[in-house]
């Protein structure tokens, strides 16, 4: 018997029946003002938005819908960068209010839009910690939360920026090893936090695990060795990467110092799935959302891989739990070939940062053209 894919309407409700929330990875002014944001959360189960430099970059870059603020910004005459925080935050700020009650409605699981520090500074904690105070202050909403790369400079102010009772998206992970120690540095901020006194119930955060990507590099890397074995492998090692991800989830938020907090009323630092547009058109279009049901995550997907969903996902229940053995033996035929995991992921780390930071210093040249062409010197 074949498995037919699920009707439209249902497989979004199958995918958040399975403990899946849907996340949309994109956001623009006109996505706010024309009510389209409004309607994917009522018609697509879309309970949060995630926002990222190159989503920014493409969105106010364009232009559209940004004209009047524009011109407002180049009549006080603020600097580039101020310019940008102000727009950022307003459309962050917008959407958070469209998506308070769902927020309101899951006690603060969902309902939630992210908002990138600096990408600029994903090397620099204090300042990273300074930024995350400061985007927290000027978006103004409970249901905001700070996204820090999971960089060795980030992993530090993670741990800070949590023990400040500030909600986290921990973003640009890639490796399991780095995955562990974000974790780690979510209990740590958790245990400050209690230190001072604050309630824990009300700090979230999620693990923004990088998939497509991973199989896009090791693809690569498999098809100039171009035996069957490997080209065999190809497809195989981002879905087995984020399986032992959820593997080491189970691990750390079944443990003995996972207990202590959850007595206290802690959420658990939910595996947030990124990057899950299909970048080779060979794989499905919605490969990484019917391959990465699990309970208690979360899948932030572009409007493309929503759609597709809708339309023809399979969603069959719980796709990543038990497979960890087949997604080790996977990983380590990789390894086998000669294509070092270690080198790969961190490959991946400095050009996710990298990218980041491109897309930043575009949107800011881009701001900084349309302030001048007002008649104000943005610089």
């Amino acid at each position: 018997m074949t498995i037919e894919a699920t009707a439209p309407a249902e497989a979004l409700q199958r995918l958040s029946d399975e403990g899946v929330s849907i996340w949309l990875d994109d956001l623009s002014r006109k996505r706010i003002t024309s009510g389209n944001l409004a309607e994917l959360i009522a018609g697509k189960h879309v309970v949060g938005v995630t926002t990222n430099p190159s989503i920014f970059q493409a969105a106010i870059g364009s232009g559209e819908g940004y004209e009047e603020q524009l011109a407002d910004l180049a009549a006080r005459e603020v600097t580039v960068d101020e310019a940008v925080r102000m727009m950022t935050t307003a459309d962050v700020r917008a959407a958070a209010d469209i998506l308070r009650p769902v927020y309101d409605a899951t006690g603060g699981r969902d309902g939630r839009v992210s908002i990138e520090v600096d990408p600029r500074l994903a090397h620099r904690t204090k300042a990273t910690i300074a930024e995350a105070k400061q985007l927290a202050w000027l978006v103004d909403r409970p249901n905001v939360m700070i996204k820090i790369p999971a960089t060795k400079a980030g992993l530090p102010a993670i741990t800070e920026v949590i023990g400040l009772g500030i909600s986290v998206n921990v973003t640009l992970i890639f490796s399991l090893e780095r995955y562990r120690e974000v974790m780690d540095a979510y209990l740590a901020g958790l245990e400050k936090a209690a230190a001072r006194g604050l309630d824990l119930a009300a700090i979230h955060s999620v693990a923004s695990f990088f998939v497509s990507r991973v199989d896009s590099e090791i693809d690569k890397r498999l098809t100039v060795l171009g035996t069957d074995e490997a080209l065999a492998l190809k497809g195989k090692a981002a879905l087995a990467n984020a399986r032992l991800a959820y593997e080491a989830y189970e691990d750390v938020f079944g443990g003995t110092r996972w207990t202590a907090l959850a007595g206290a009323r802690a959420n658990k630092q939910r595996p947030l799935w990124a990057s899950t547009g299909v970048k080779d058109p060979a794989y499905k279009d919605t490969l990484y959302v019917d391959e990465l049901v699990a309970p208690g995550t979360v899948n932030t997907m572009p409007e493309a891989t929503l759609n597709a969903t809708a339309d023809h996902g399979v969603i069959t229940g719980d796709t990543v739990s038990g497979g960890y053995a087949q997604a080790r033996a996977d990983l380590a035929a990789v390894e086998t070939l000669g294509i070092s995991y270690d080198e790969v992921v961190r490959q991946l780390e400095d050009e996710g940062v990298a990218k980041f930071a491109v897309a930043w210093q575009d949107l800011l040249d881009a701001v900084g053209k349309s302030l001048s062409s007002k008649g104000v010197d943005g610089e």
